[in-house]
């Protein structure tokens, strides 16, 4: 496959076929613009929030309070991402199809309430830093839907330790260092 820089051949990485409005739990995880460690820090396998930290804290945490359809499962905040689990409680029959001149995630599917998440939390970001329209959030996020219970204990377990593991991650830009992919 041949990956084009250009922002208007990227590829999706959603599951092709696949009803992002449907009930069931997804796994997600959400980078910072250029991966900046901007939320905080790891302490000793423990996560300490700045105060960006909690504004994406708190505006997870609407997520569900504002939509009748979500619950939220474990989630947390990292440096420079955010992992959680997000359940859509019922299907929304027909909130799949879009008008041929709407652009973006189909009403109530996992993409809008992404979408709303990292809106949400960059105006807020924006308006502590007063700087208008920055950049708080990579264009996309990583999805994965969660197909069984050991799936879920798998995913809530990796999420749970994150903090401990920050030394080895993968988003760690010390680990990227070390392994020289920066």
């Amino acid at each position: 496959m041949i990956h084009h820089p250009d922002k208007y051949h990227r590829q999706s990485i959603r599951l092709k076929n696949y009803d992002y409005t449907q009930a069931g739990a997804y796994f997600v995880t959400i980078c910072t613009h250029k991966r900046e460690c901007v939320l905080g820090d790891v302490v000793n396998g423990e996560m300490r929030l700045n105060e960006l930290g909690q504004v994406v804290e708190m505006e997870w945490l609407k997520t569900a309070e504002i939509r009748d359809n979500v619950e939220l499962d474990e989630f947390v905040v990292m440096p420079n991402h955010i992992h959680g689990i997000i359940v859509i409680t019922e299907s929304c029959v027909g909130a799949t199809s879009r008008s041929p001149l709407r652009n973006g995630p189909a009403p109530k599917s996992i993409g809008a309430i992404v979408a709303g998440f990292k809106s949400a939390a960059t105006k807020r970001i924006n308006e502590l830093c007063g700087i208008p329209r920055a950049p708080v959030w990579q264009r996309n996020y990583y999805e994965h839907v969660i197909r069984n219970e050991d799936d879920l204990n798998e995913i809530r377990e990796y999420i749970l330790s994150n903090p401990v593991k920050w030394e080895l991650d993968s988003e760690n830009p010390k680990t990227m260092q070390r392994r020289g992919l920066v």
